[in-house]
């Protein structure tokens, strides 16, 4: 069991989202307090939307170490803080919060690099060009770290002009290559080495019987159900699969150490806990 040094008192984490019943990072908080040996810690979630943040965040008192956040709060949390890293900036998301023991509010984005993590654990380390099907929240994270790692164009998959116009928007600010192309044409994608599938459960059902009989890398950011048809198809013809759990998770290693100061989260633990919250579902 690792060691980490335990101030006195209480220390308190939780996620904030609405919707957020269907939140694991409750679970894999927890198993990395338990592995740590962190019995003062707990971790929780709170239902919280836009209109609620500010009084809960204003509620806070010193027994707070951090707080997760989830949609829709991602840019509402902004105003609140004290400060956000370059990472958050670059993305105008939040999704880690830390409670400095001097009252401050310090913002992350700790999903970012948690994609790279979680490729470069797949062995993905640089690619020459990368695909994204989606425009969301989730898609601009994607090309921030695809700004890391790829080398040429992305291609963005998107369904409006207005959803093109707003990937082009973030290739500028991010430093990436952006191209977009029409939803219509979506199995063009799997022509490159790397995928990052950023839609909804069941939006990619109706590409499966394109993939190829060699695909490269699929990045799927879904988690719940799983495997989702794209992954199994994937998967079946030999590619590699990133899956939504895979970012779960490695984003959630880089909380639990800015939270309690430790150096090095308990991945493993955490995503057996994961897993295993998943299996009974």
């Amino acid at each position: 069991m690792s060691s980490v040094s335990q101030e006195s008192g209480a220390r308190r984490a939780a996620v904030l989202g609405s919707p957020i019943a269907h939140s694991l990072s409750p679970v894999l908080h927890r198993a990395a307090y338990r592995e740590l040996g962190l019995t003062h810690w707990s971790y929780d979630r709170f239902e919280v939307d836009e209109a609620a943040l500010p009084a809960f965040v204003g509620g806070l008192d010193r027994s707070w170490a951090g707080l997760s956040l989830t949609m829709p709060l991602k840019r509402a949390i902004i105003p609140l803080l004290d400060g956000i890293s370059d990472t958050a900036s670059s993305v105008e998301a939040v999704n880690t919060v830390v409670l400095t023991a001097d009252g401050r509010r310090y913002g992350d984005n700790t999903d970012i690099p948690g994609m790279i993590a979680a490729l470069r654990e797949r062995g993905v380390e640089r690619v020459g060009s990368a695909a994204v099907l989606g425009a969301g929240a989730t898609a601009s994270s994607a090309l921030a770290a695809l700004a890391r790692i790829c080398t040429g164009e992305v291609t963005a998959y998107v369904r409006s002009a207005a959803r093109a116009e707003e990937m082009r928007g973030w290739g500028e600010r991010l430093g990436v290559a952006v191209r977009t192309a029409d939803w219509a044409d979506a199995a063009e994608a799997f022509e490159t080495p790397l995928v990052v599938a950023t839609t909804p459960a069941g939006t990619t059902d109706a590409l499966v019987a394109a993939v190829p009989e060699r695909p490269g890398t699929l990045f799927d950011v879904l988690y719940d159900p799983w495997p989702t048809a794209l992954a199994a198809a994937w998967s079946a013809n030999g590619g590699a699969v990133v899956g939504g759990l895979d970012l779960l998770v490695h984003q959630a290693v880089l909380q639990v150490e800015q939270m309690t100061g430790t150096e090095k989260a308990p991945l493993t633990a955490m995503r057996e806990a994961g897993e295993q919250a998943l299996a009974a579902r």
